[in-house]
């Protein structure tokens, strides 16, 4: 078969640059990545964040392909031809990694496009971000946009605002997923938020040094373990002194499972097993706050997921875990950190205002203004999610209600993003 002619390399070139170009300013336009009336369901400044971040993603593409183009006119020589050639495929590949960003964030703001649930997730972002405060602000950080999202699955996740996306461009906000399941028993906003503020206080690696220190006179096997869980140990403490004993039913309900899956400990896997995750969660509270409900969920996990039934390499770390939790309580709330200015992250934000006898009081103190008054939505937010979720833990209540009441208001109360 005859070689073809340059003429013909050049045509056929000039036909895939088109295309590629053609795609990549077609991704400027937002409205075809989520429809207009999503994007009005964000509040103003986080509006403003992500499409300038996406705009920027898809712009440093659609200027490479003009740059492209520009070179076409005029290049016939075979090895200038195989240069632009290259330079195309580079453009595909460009084009599929910002599509990638794109798409993420159009999936996460298109979940936005019925009015009722745009308003539930606005005031998810606005309470992600409340929380994040009350430890960022007294360190002088600055908290980042949030963009809440609907998803389906058991568990909770975040794409942290500020780390590199697959075109290489930096995240405009914290992506945080809520599961459908527990979308109005949102507390896991709070585990995922701590994931942010342990990354921006640099907290992770110290805590990993910090238990792996303390536990390692006592058991190596448990030292090593904690020192690989401590990214999630971290976030579920800042959701613990942010809101109590309120995300723990949650957790066990997501963790659950045969005992087989609890006692589950996969090489590398930075979350603690099932059991230890839960009856840590329990030894916050049950230090901070005494016997309680806590208690009772350990109990019945133990009862039905006996250590002794454990495979061997879980049970040696379970055993050895379970009589050193209080002072994995004291390391991770008590301990000076460098991360919080040489305090504590109870010094920051003092679990035993949200104890559940707390929480009552402040809802006794309020009565039917819990959920209608101003001030109060802006001075305790958290502290009034905590004790509705906690509500929600008795038969009957009508907790569910008055929590999506609550943050329909909330997110109402904002101004929708700019075009």
């Amino acid at each position: 078969m005859a070689e073809p002619g340059d003429d013909l390399l050049a045509a056929q070139l000039a036909a895939e640059l088109r295309h590629w170009r053609r795609a990549a300013h077609e991704l400027t336009d937002l409205d075809m990545v989520a429809a207009p009336q999503a994007w009005a369901g964000l509040e103003s400044y986080l509006g403003t964040s992500v499409r300038a971040g996406l705009i920027r993603s898809a712009r440093t593409v659609a200027t490479r392909a003009d740059q492209l183009a520009a070179q076409l006119p005029g290049t016939t020589a075979q090895d200038d031809l195989a240069r632009l050639r290259d330079g195309v495929l580079s453009l595909r590949q460009s084009y599929v990694r910002a599509e990638t960003v794109l798409d993420f964030f159009g999936d996460a703001v298109a979940t936005r496009t019925n009015p009722r649930l745009a308003e539930l997730l606005r005031g998810l972002d606005l309470l992600a971000v409340d929380a994040m405060d009350r430890i960022l602000g007294p360190l002088g950080i600055p908290v980042p946009p949030v963009l809440v999202y609907l998803d389906k699955g058991l568990g909770a996740s975040i794409l942290r605002a500020g780390i590199r996306l697959w075109d290489a461009s930096i995240s405009p906000a914290a992506a945080i997923k809520i599961t459908r399941h527990n979308l109005l028993r949102p507390t896991s906003l709070f585990h995922e938020g701590g994931h942010q503020v342990a990354h921006l206080t640099h907290w992770t690696d110290e805590l990993a040094t910090a238990l792996h220190e303390v536990l390692v006179p006592t058991s190596p096997v448990a030292a090593e373990a904690w020192r690989g869980w401590a990214s999630e140990v971290a976030a579920d403490v800042v959701a613990f002194v942010l809101t109590g004993y309120a995300p723990v039913p949650a957790l066990a309900d997501v963790v659950d499972g045969t005992t087989a899956a609890v006692y589950r400990m996969p090489l590398g896997d930075p979350h603690p097993m099932g059991l230890l995750r839960v009856a840590f969660n329990a030894a916050l509270c049950r230090y901070w706050y005494g016997a309680g409900a806590w208690d009772d969920l350990v109990r019945i996990w133990l009862y039905r997921h006996p250590v002794h039934a454990a495979p061997p390499e879980s049970a040696l770390v379970a055993r050895a875990t379970l009589p050193l939790l209080p002072e994995i309580v004291r390391v991770c709330t008590e301990r000076p950190m460098r991360a919080f200015g040489g305090r504590p992250l109870s010094a920051l934000a003092d679990p035993r205002r949200v104890a559940p006898a707390e929480l009552r009081r402040l809802a006794d103190g309020a009565g039917a203004a819990l959920y209608t008054s101003s001030y109060l939505q802006r001075l305790e937010p958290m502290r009034i999610l905590a004790w509705t979720v906690l509500r929600s833990q008795r038969p009957d209540d009508h907790a569910d209600r008055d929590l999506e009441t609550w943050l329909r208001r909330l997110g109402a109360d904002h101004a929708t993003a700019a075009a």
